[in-house]
């Protein structure tokens, strides 16, 4: 990771409360963390939701690429759909 310093600049904050860090940082989510009253680290992050927080550990990311990797080499086909949609419905 390559460590990008900046000379400091003065930004005024203002009446509603805000800031501006630039367009490149324009959408993008960021902890704030006040260290010390006056005294804010601002980091970009990445946010994952808790109810998808198990996409990201390894087995389930690896089954992921897994079924990625099959649904590619193996594509759709309407042979025996009939079949198919009657063992579906559960009408064997």
């Amino acid at each position: 990771m390559a460590l990008v310093t900046t000379q400091p600049c003065v930004k005024v904050i203002g009446a509603n409360g805000q800031i501006s860090l630039g367009k490149q940082y324009a959408g993008r989510q960021v902890l704030v963390e006040e260290q010390e009253p006056g005294v804010w680290l601002v980091r970009t992050a990445t946010i994952i939701p808790d109810n998808e927080i198990w996409l990201h550990q390894p087995k389930a990311a690896a089954d992921l690429q897994n079924a990625l990797s099959w649904a590619q080499a193996n594509t759709p086909a309407d042979n025996n759909l009939d079949i198919t949609l009657e063992k579906l419905s559960g009408q064997d």
